[in-house]
């Protein structure tokens, strides 16, 4: 689809875009979880940055796409650009990596990657939500995610909490406006109650409903659909991440890439809309059945037409680990705005057996405790 912009877009090709020397000593500095502002490691230099949107900010809402022109390649608005990029050969990730990375594991599934001279060609972000967990924060919330989990491999456990590092990611999403309007028939029920007789010939209550016609019309405005344009992770794990508090949107900057990797989408616009179209006629089913009211509802037929749909593709930010651990690969991954957790449930099957047993000895202590005692 990204063919469609050739035209109409300005391409932007930042090889070195996410890398900021030191003016002091010209080191690369990286972005600061919770202090928005760039630092040097190496000679502890700090610089603001000038951000108008988002937690530091406070100016205006990021600025909207037009879904059908961009599908057209007419939208003046949607600009492009080239980034390098690596696609790991086993979840097919495509990641995006600095000038000097020549090699490096998949953030993703820990395959080892090497990384090409490819471009991923795509629309640029609007915005972004920066870091806001560090990445000891990070690791102590997956720690204690792990900790709270039954049956979890003590080995697993002992593992993460040895400090393995973990990979900042920004990861993408479209995000979708829609205006709607929904004409409806359908039918209300009316409980009510009668008196029968069971089998055993005593009276009882049971229930019917009575059904009149309904029809109607329902509107809503959608606004900020959140679409997940990747499928490098399962979509439970990221779906289990939210909610998202998208208010806190800055405008998309360099600056906050720099210390981080992005993924590239592969999830394009238009079937990324496919997905928001099922969220938006789930919504209006619901919106129906409140307007018909009633004590039960019935759906026969509805037209939906929907109008000025906008876009935007946005970077969300996640602390992800992969493990190895007996041969076996355990992702985890942590909302970097929230601190949420998800991942793969490892069992220890040692300790389900253990726990197993313990209660059939248990059950059968008691069944014999029971047993001298009725003698």
């Amino acid at each position: 689809m990204s063919d469609t912009f050739d035209s109409e877009t300005e391409v932007v090709r930042p090889e070195d875009e996410h890398r900021f020397p030191c003016s002091d000593c010209g080191s690369d500095m990286r972005f600061a979880p919770n202090e928005g502002k760039m630092v040097c490691d190496h000679c502890g230099n700090e610089t603001p940055i000038n951000v108008e949107d988002g937690p530091w900010g406070g100016g205006e809402e990021l600025v909207e796409n037009d879904f059908e022109a961009a599908l057209r390649g007419q939208s003046d608005d949607v600009e492009i650009e080239e980034t390098r990029v690596s696609s790991c050969p086993s979840c097919g990730a495509q990641v995006q990596f600095d000038g000097a990375a020549h090699s490096q594991d998949c953030p993703f599934c820990a395959t080892p990657v090497v990384t090409d001279t490819g471009t991923h060609r795509h629309i640029k972000p609007k915005g972004l939500i920066p870091f806001q967990l560090t990445e000891r924060e990070a690791h102590k919330a997956m720690n204690d995610w792990l900790n709270g989990l039954w049956f979890a491999p003590g080995g697993l456990k002992e593992y993460a909490r040895q400090g393995r590092t973990l990979d900042g990611i920004y990861v993408p999403y479209w995000t979708y406006d829609a205006d709607t309007k929904t004409s409806y028939r359908g039918q209300r029920g009316t409980a009510y109650y009668v008196t029968t007789r069971g089998a055993d010939g005593k009276p009882r209550q049971e229930r019917r409903i009575r059904w009149t016609s309904a029809r109607g019309r329902v509107s809503r405005f959608f606004d900020d659909i959140l679409v997940l344009a990747s499928k490098s992770l399962p979509k439970s794990y990221t779906d289990a991440l939210a909610p998202w508090d998208l208010g806190a949107l800055a405008e998309y900057k360099p600056e906050f890439l720099s210390g981080f990797r992005a993924e590239g989408y592969t999830i394009e616009l238009e079937d990324g809309m496919v997905e928001a179209r099922q969220i938006i006629d789930a919504q209006i089913r619901r919106d129906i059945r409140r307007d018909i009211g009633g004590d039960a509802q019935k759906i026969d037929s509805m037209s939906t037409q929907v109008e000025d749909v906008t876009f935007k593709h946005v970077l969300l930010p996640i602390w992800i680990a992969a493990y190895k651990y007996r041969a076996k690969s355990y992702r985890f991954v942590v909302n970097a705005q929230t601190g949420k957790v998800q991942g793969e449930r490892p069992y220890s099957w040692g300790k389900i057996t253990l726990t197993v047993l313990g209660a059939i000895v248990v059950t059968v202590a008691v069944f014999y405790g029971l047993e001298v005692m009725d003698r």
